[in-house]
């Protein structure tokens, strides 16, 4: 895979400045021109597959830079498939999955920031995060109930509490990048019409049963709700150092082409090499080759 044209190709979908940024100018059913058959997407996904595993090899040995990929969609968009497809070819030893859910009692006894941040991915390592702290600025803005649970004092709890978090987000993003964490932030847009064709798979292919949550449908009454909360979180926290991706989530081929090219064009950007070895080094080195010969 030519770097140069994954890199032109997935810049199109990244969002580092949210000024202005509206959720309805992103097509979830855009393609980027590509018309490919299935074989084909395979195969062009499979050459990008290849360049993070050796992308992933050197970032391991370097040991200098850390990933951090954050995963964010409505139900049925792919989240799931995409991390299991993209990230197929990579050594599990230098990766980490965290996905995330409802906080239990532990959780709520610490700041909303706390299980995230045990969970950062160490240097030479890439960290995903299936659901990540935005949740906070999403599912509990649209079920105020939420916050209602999460034991804050009640003077906190005021009318900007959901801007304050979204600035404590974009605080900490800064200070990670400043210390070595590259941040890539994928926003699965996926529209309401295969939302519902996605769900009505789940229910009539039995393979897919264990997939579906009556919940799940439940929260399709809040849609523009789940829209304007991403648009707003988007706007607040896109920067160079942090983008967000708005990948079109309609067509999975597609999905999972510009994830892999947004990480691997991330990766091509931090000079990643096996470490080179000094001269004192290379004497040992010969000199235990010398021995076991």
């Amino acid at each position: 895979m030519d770097l140069k044209k994954v890199r032109k190709f997935q810049a199109r979908y990244r969002v580092e400045d949210g000024k202005g940024f509206r959720l309805k100018d992103h097509d979830p059913a855009d393609t980027g021109g590509l018309s490919l058959e299935k074989d084909a997407a395979k195969a062009l996904l499979q050459d990008g597959i290849a360049l993070l595993s050796q992308q992933q090899d050197m970032l391991y040995a370097q040991d200098r830079w850390a990933v951090l990929c954050l995963f964010q969609a409505m139900d049925a968009a792919g989240k799931d498939g995409a991390i299991k497809h993209v990230f197929s070819g990579v050594n599990p030893q230098g990766v980490r999955v965290t996905s995330f859910k409802a906080p239990g009692p532990l959780e709520r006894d610490h700041d909303f920031l706390w299980r995230h941040m045990v969970t950062l991915p160490p240097r030479g390592e890439i960290g995903i995060h299936n659901r990540s702290w935005y949740e906070e600025v999403l599912v509990a803005r649209v079920h105020p109930e939420i916050l209602a649970g999460q034991k804050l004092p009640p003077e906190l709890r005021t009318k900007r509490i959901y801007d304050e978090r979204l600035e404590d987000i974009a605080n900490v993003e800064r200070y990670l990048s400043r210390q070595g964490v590259v941040i890539l932030k994928f926003f699965l847009n996926v529209s309401q019409e295969e939302q519902r064709r996605r769900f009505l798979s789940r229910i009539e292919e039995p393979e897919k049963n264990w997939k579906f949550s009556a919940s799940d449908v439940a929260e399709r009454a809040h849609w523009d709700d789940y829209q304007d909360a991403y648009e707003k979180a988007i706007r607040a926290t896109a920067a160079p150092h942090a983008p967000w991706y708005v990948v079109p989530a309609d067509n999975k081929w597609f999905t999972r082409l510009i994830v892999a090219a947004a990480i691997a064009t991330a990766l091509g950007e931090l000079d990643l090499h096996y470490p080179k070895v000094g001269p004192e080094a290379m004497a040992r080195l010969q000199a235990a080759r010398k021995e076991l010969e």
